[in-house]
């Protein structure tokens, strides 16, 4: 067996790579090269691909998805407060060292390898990889339960952090699953949904050959326009969702909202038989509660037809809770270099895991659910 460190997914077979991969949409071959090839995560954008790959007898045998990385945008793990620690003490942050996919906070595998001694050559890979970088730290973001023990072995502490899932209790339809909910919440949800109704919206589920090219330039402008009107520069571009729909468009949906048969919104999500995966959203008019339908209803919704066991709502956002989405333990694992900054950290991540726990049990006693005896 060999370890290498590639800077392009173009020397790997996708088939290979997939077959590593699994399921997770966010892993597989073509979601991580449409983000390279299209620029969205490239040294130009602070994002250099330091993927580590085991061969044997030619073939693609483990893996490791790992970035260079010159700065912390697109990561939804914070550690900024950490960046200026460093600086304060006339130390460099950067480059870090990074096992992501950018811009998805999805949980997902990230070693992927299943034999122990590949999966063991590639976590102490990534040591080699800091030092010959000279790197400041390993940072690795919102891996599968099953890698956590690898990384804990190799010295990385664990930090806690939420989301919001839903789960699909066998709901036969989308009344069904408001039935289960509390009386507040039941009328609240059904006066949302009621007032975007009324405005005169409707809704189209779009998947696989079903989304055309001209969904994809609409949804890219609603994309556009949502970022700009919160001031802030979007991560992603047209060439992007271009070769997402090229590539991986059966695991797309687009839920499009339109208005006396003309589009006004679009939510995209990912999505296999077991899991969506809510992603991007925009709109280019407003209507009260119309981000609510879009991006939790109409995808509930979608899931309860496909029986699909899982939303994932992406990171933050309390305001799930109310839409039935529960919260879920994250994890994420780093480790410094600098042994002050070390120490000082894993004590910070000890107090702060108290913390998260307590903020958990406090939104679970405040479930939007029904009290059974």
């Amino acid at each position: 067996m060999q370890l290498e460190v590639l800077d392009s997914l173009a020397q790997v077979d996708p088939a290979h790579w997939n077959a590593l991969a699994g399921d997770s949409p966010p892993v597989q071959h073509a979601f991580l090269q449409a983000l390279h090839e299209s620029g969205c995560a490239s040294p130009a954008t602070g994002w250099v691909p330091r993927y580590l790959v085991v061969w044997q007898h030619g073939v693609v045998v483990g893996a490791l998805p790992a970035y260079e990385k010159y700065h912390s945008y697109g990561e939804f793990v914070f550690d900024w407060a950490w960046a200026e620690a460093y600086q304060r003490q006339g130390l460099h942050y950067y480059p870090k060292i990074l096992v992501a996919v950018p811009f998805t906070p999805i949980p997902g595998p990230r070693i992927l390898a299943a034999d122990p001694e590949v999966r063991h050559l590639l976590v102490s890979g990534l040591e080699s990889l800091r030092a010959n970088l000279n790197a400041s730290s390993v940072h690795v973001l919102f891996p599968h339960e099953n890698d956590w023990p690898d990384f804990i072995e190799a010295g990385l502490s664990l930090r806690e952090g939420v989301q919001f899932h839903w789960r699909n209790a066998g709901y036969r339809d989308f009344d069904g699953f408001l039935a289960t909910l509390n009386h507040d919440k039941r009328k609240k949800i059904k006066q949302e949904r009621r007032r975007v109704a009324e405005a005169g919206v409707t809704f189209e589920w779009r998947t696989g050959a079903q989304i055309r090219a001209q969904d994809w330039l609409f949804f890219e402008r609603c994309y556009q326009h949502t970022y700009q009107q919160h001031g802030t520069t979007p991560y992603l571009n047209t060439d992007f969702f271009s070769r997402l729909g090229r590539d991986m468009g059966d695991q797309v949906c687009l839920i499009m909202a339109l208005r006396e048969g003309r589009p006004i919104a679009c939510a995209l999500n990912l999505w296999d038989q077991k899991r969506a995966y809510g992603r991007y959203w925009g709109t280019l008019e407003y209507v009260p509660g119309l981000h609510f339908e879009t991006c939790y209803y109409q995808t509930i919704a979608f899931c309860i037809a496909h029986r699909i066991a899982v939303f994932e709502g992406g990171a933050q956002g309390e305001h799930k809770l109310a839409r039935g989405l529960l919260p879920v333990r994250t994890v994420s694992l780093h480790r410094m270099t600098d042994a002050r900054f070390s120490d000082a950290i894993t004590r910070f991540l000890q107090r702060e895991s108290l913390g998260i726990e307590h903020y958990r049990q406090e939104l679970e006693e405040h479930g939007p659910f029904r009290k059974v005896d």
